[in-house]
């Protein structure tokens, strides 16, 4: 059978199309930088008194904390099952499209998921509770490579076991086993070989991920483990310089550091609970050293991590395990803007201009303007769905939010019309 110009142009598209159907750039736990700014224009400033439209749930994907990551309307998202951390598929309509174990799940305290996953170029690469990754087909589902690394370069665990979402830069997939042998490794992610590994800290891995900061044209990558921030040479390894946090806020509960840096105009920002004070550390300009600009006790973010909108810092502090208050700080200064009690902390994450709220008590959502002056709700509504904790930080990808409470996934239309 002769085949036409035409006709063989269209078949290898198809083939092409069938290789990968997903787009190029990196997707990741909350958002672009993980900062978890979304930065998505037309949005929704105030919702209906029901809250917004709901477009879809579902019910029972395997328990978990972890956040979903979207890619093309496709939600990938991290739970545990029996012994094993499991990574399902989902369409834009809320079908399962595929369901995948991929590595050992954390075994004591507290064993849901929490590592979400980190998508690129049709890869998707993850983080298991007991240190095993592994790099998925995000089309279907098979593992193209897996590591016991955690195992392997004889890393540490905290309480709650490990929490990191692995940051993809070129061809290296980072990752931050801690222990006694290296603090962070670079693998290939192509396969899993090591590039290179960092000195020890002597340091349990923290409860976070790290990110990746440019400075004055040179790049690092900064993290937190139990008691240090530190930054990384991203080429070979080099731990830069690295700040101990612990002794410099409260030597007590030292191992419990679960939130993510920000960085901003040459700072550094970390809170953590317990009465760990939020710090901004000023680089210096060759990058190779830090000095505390400012410490504030107001703000000693539990794990529902913060946002910088403009020169501030929003989020909520630890009270006690139970109970938290919303604040708002001056990037600058580190002066406290508000201190406002509403319902409890919990995660936020934002759009770029409003502050989405979570309620980790009861599950209350807000929907707050982003302004210094006052925590101001416009609107909210309650989370319909799922058991336990709401700890799961929400996200927002092409006019939707996604909040995930245990087995539940909800999605909502949060687009003006």
């Amino acid at each position: 059978m002769q085949i036409s110009k035409n006709q063989s142009l269209t078949f290898i598209f198809g083939i092409f199309l069938s290789v990968n159907v997903f787009s190029q750039s990196v997707t990741e736990w909350r958002g672009i930088g993980r900062t978890g700014v979304y930065n998505e224009p037309g949005l929704l400033t105030e919702w209906p008194a029901a809250g917004p439209q709901l477009l879809w749930s579902v019910a029972e994907i395997p328990t978990g904390y972890s956040s979903p990551v979207i890619v093309d309307g496709t939600v990938f998202i991290t739970g545990r099952k029996d012994t094993m951390d499991i990574l399902t598929a989902i369409d834009k309509a809320g079908k399962q499209l595929w369901q995948i174990s991929y590595g050992r799940a954390w075994n004591e305290s507290f064993p849901e998921s929490r590592c979400a996953p980190t998508y690129e170029n049709g890869r998707l690469y993850l983080s298991s509770g007991l240190g095993d990754l592994a790099c998925v087909d995000a089309n279907d589902g098979k593992i193209l490579w897996s590591l016991r690394a955690s195992e392997k370069y004889e890393g540490g665990f905290g309480t709650w076991g490990i929490s990191e979402s692995p940051l993809i830069i070129d061809n290296k997939l980072i990752y931050s086993p801690g222990g006694n042998k290296t603090a962070m490794i670079a693998l290939d992610k192509s396969n899993g070989n090591l590039i290179w590994q960092s000195e020890s800290l002597n340091d349990r891995p923290a409860y976070t991920s790290p990110i990746l900061i440019t400075h004055n044209g040179q790049n690092q990558i900064i993290n937190v483990s139990e008691s240090y921030i530190y930054g990384v040479s991203p080429i070979d390894g080099k731990i830069i310089w690295k700040f101990d946090y612990m002794h410099y806020t409260n030597p007590e509960n030292a191992d419990i550091n679960t939130n993510s840096p920000l960085f901003y105009n040459g700072g550094i920002f970390v809170s953590n609970g317990y009465n760990h004070c939020g710090v901004l550390l000023k680089l210096s300009d060759d990058g190779s050293s830090v000095t505390p600009a400012w410490a504030n006790t107001d703000l000693d973010t539990h794990h529902g991590g913060y946002v910088r909108i403009g020169e501030y810092i929003y989020g909520s502090n630890w009270l006690n395990n139970g109970m938290g208050n919303w604040i708002c700080l001056d990037w600058n200064t580190g002066k406290t803007m508000y201190n406002t009690e509403w319902n409890n902390k919990g995660p936020i994450i934002s759009d770029g201009q409003m502050l989405y709220c979570q309620d980790e008590k009861k599950g209350n959502f807000a929907l707050v303007k982003a302004n210094p002056e006052k925590f101001e709700v416009t609107s909210s509504f309650k989370i319909p769905l799922g058991t336990g904790p709401y700890w799961a930080h929400p996200v927002i990808s092409n006019g939707v939010l996604y909040v995930r409470h245990g087995m539940a996934l909800m999605a909502y239309d949060i687009k003006q019309k």
